[in-house]
């Protein structure tokens, strides 16, 4: 593999490094405005998921609502997940986030399956840590991969910077990793006219409610959640399709409160990714 080769491999698996940290915690997302096939991190990101249909009303509503702002007000949780992205992509990811003010907190992404992770594990990743800051995101990659961006392990990426990308492929990304809070996904679901309340169920030796909803346009994506008795999120389910087949994320949380940290990288040890795009002449 010759250097400039070697470069743009790095930028794609960059790329790739990203979206897999997005849609390990926000799952599907929502459907594009052309009403098509969506990606898994395309949602309409101009607008929040409840504001995209028309509101949810009625005793389902209220109780959705109560559980937004029970989990609103929690602030922070540990957070375990599972994403498939069809043929691309599987993984899982574990850590805490805090959302009280602006997004923060570290996952650890293991790759387990798909193209994508074939990929980075030639280029000696096969798990990666995550950081998020209210600014800005960084993943840690191998020691093999640093030695072809100068020996960083870092990659800084800037929200903003994010969603200048060409072609489409940042649309949606800075507002999705604002948004990979459990009360997110009850938004999302309050978008939906066709919630239900399942039932009761045990989930994690927890006695659960479970509610689900079909949200989207022609590319419909169905959004389950089991709440406990204090109105919080204990698990989530989203399904939906992309390019490369069906996506499946599958989220638990707990310890709603616990602290948070994410300390942002030393610089000397960062690679920004604005920049290595910018390195290849993309």
């Amino acid at each position: 593999m010759t250097g400039t080769t070697a470069r743009r491999t790095v930028v794609s698996v960059a790329v790739s490094a990203a979206l897999a940290c997005v849609t390990a915690c926000t799952g599907p997302g929502g459907s594009d405005d052309s009403g098509g096939a969506t990606g898994p991190a395309r949602p309409s990101a101009s607008a929040p998921a409840s504001s995209r249909a028309p509101a949810l009303t009625g005793p389902s509503a209220d109780a959705l609502r109560k559980v937004e702002r029970a989990t609103g007000r929690a602030g922070s949780a540990r957070v375990e997940s599972t994403t498939v992205m069809g043929r691309e992509l599987s993984l899982d990811a574990a850590g805490a986030l805090g959302w009280d003010d602006g997004l923060t907190g570290t996952l650890t992404i293991t790759y387990t399956g798909g193209t994508t992770a074939e990929t980075m594990r030639r280029l000696g990743t096969t798990a990666m840590e995550a950081r998020y800051l209210p600014d800005a995101y960084y993943a840690r990659m191998g020691d093999e991969f640093a030695q072809r961006v100068g020996g960083r392990h870092w990659i800084k990426y800037v929200y903003e910077d994010l969603e200048d990308l060409g072609g489409g492929a940042g649309a949606g990304f800075a507002d999705q990793m604002r948004n990979t809070t459990p009360n997110q996904a009850v938004k999302l679901l309050l978008s939906a006219q066709d919630v239900r309340r399942v039932g009761e169920e045990t989930t994690r030796g927890r006695r659960t409610t479970h509610w689900s909803g079909t949200v989207g346009g022609a590319t419909a994506q169905t959004v389950d959640i089991w709440v406990d008795d204090r109105d919080l999120l204990v698990k989530k389910v989203e399904r939906g399709r992309t390019e490369t087949g069906e996506l499946t994320q599958t989220a638990y949380y707990s310890d709603y409160g616990v602290r948070v940290l994410a300390e942002r990288p030393p610089a000397a040890d960062t690679a920004d990714f604005k920049e290595l795009l910018a390195s290849q002449g993309s």
